[in-house]
């Protein structure tokens, strides 16, 4: 059976390691979602990682209501992104970009607009005096110009060096927001049966790979619970049928956060789908959310997995491979820091050699 350490093909890409790095909203661009110098260090200092999927990167204003949150529609973010990736590439890395729809989770009051979502709804979960906005729903023009935007981002992303893209298709953001019954209340050609509800990602997904190539593309989906408000009355009956799409169009990877009943960040007791999506997907499937080393090895012997993502570990663990290989004690990451702005607790975290020394 195969270890973490073993390389893996993700499509065209070659990854040195099975272990990747899960996306992670960091919040070190500008006001204008231009990736900084500081980020440069940031995913150089974790290139060990067989892949990084970067953190969730805007396809459009529209779709990017996160403060100080990168993008990759405008000439100015892919030519600031171009010192990352070469960064990546010559500490030996992969790295590929996560391209993000927020959805009805974007906030106007970053966007400057009403958000877009498959149905007229409002994301709970948010402060009384600064609730989230009521989304419009997407018309037939607003579907094609929202698949039009991952084409251009991953177009884009390769444009500024990166070896491909994610599509983000989970935790309730606009792909999520489709395929749930919860959330999509449409009665059109995306909405209603599952068959349904799953075109759009398909679709979105059927756009990048036009733009870039399947063995450049893969996606995140989230399907088992609910996530910022967005759910399903029966996951299976769509999440099953959404990865034997997938399988069709011959992407790279597909990757699941999937929630547990001890989740530290998230809960569900809605059984895992990983099972039945391994039988619907034959191409590499990763798995994601609070893998122990033991537990992630288990996940490959099993044949379910053919890779584990680390999201929260990578952050106080720059080195978290060579930790992982050495079943070397873990740093602790600092909550307090991951949105903020500057090194601490971004940069800063020592690697093991150093944090021994």
């Amino acid at each position: 059976m195969p270890s973490l350490f073993d390389p893996i093909q993700l499509g065209d890409i070659s990854a040195a390691n099975r272990i990747l790095m899960a996306p992670l909203t960091r919040g070190r661009s500008t006001d204008d979602h231009v990736p900084t110098d500081i980020m440069v260090d940031y995913y150089r200092q974790r290139a060990g990682a067989g892949l990084i999927i970067t953190e969730g990167t805007g396809v459009s204003r529209q779709g990017l209501g996160w403060p100080n949150a990168p993008g990759l529609w405008t000439d100015a973010q892919v030519e600031a992104w171009k010192p990352v990736t070469a960064a990546v590439h010559e500490a030996g890395g992969k790295i590929v970009a996560q391209i993000w729809h927020m959805g009805r989770l974007a906030r106007p009051d970053v966007t400057g607009v009403t958000p877009l979502s498959s149905s007229a709804t409002r994301a709970p979960y948010h402060k009384e005096d600064n609730p989230y906005a009521e989304a419009q729903a997407a018309t037939l023009d607003d579907i094609k110009r929202a698949q039009d935007d991952y084409a251009t981002a991953a177009t884009n992303a390769i444009r500024a060096g990166f070896d491909g893209v994610q599509l983000h298709g989970a935790n309730g953001y606009l792909i999520d927001q489709f395929l749930r019954d919860g959330t999509n209340h449409r009665d059109d050609d995306y909405g209603g049966s599952p068959e349904n509800r799953i075109r759009f990602m398909r679709e979105a997904v059927a756009r990048a790979i036009d733009a870039i190539g399947a063995g450049r593309t893969g996606i995140r989906l989230s399907p088992n619970g609910e996530t910022q408000g967005a759910d399903d009355s029966n996951p299976e009956s769509v999440f099953v049928p959404a990865a034997a799409a997938l399988d069709a169009l011959g992407i790279a990877f597909l990757e699941l956060r999937e929630l547990t009943p001890e989740g530290t960040f998230g809960a569900s007791d809605v059984p895992k789908l990983s099972p039945l999506i391994r039988q619907a997907f034959k191409g590499p499937l990763i798995l994601n959310q609070d893998y122990t080393l033991a537990g992630a090895q288990a996940e490959l012997e099993s044949g379910v997995a053919d890779g584990i993502a680390f999201g929260r570990k990578f952050i106080a663990n720059p080195d978290l491979v060579d930790r992982l290989r050495q079943d070397a004690p873990l740093a602790k990451d600092n909550q307090a820091t991951w949105y903020s702005k500057g090194p601490e607790g971004y940069t800063d975290y020592p690697a093991l050699e150093t944090a021994a020394a």
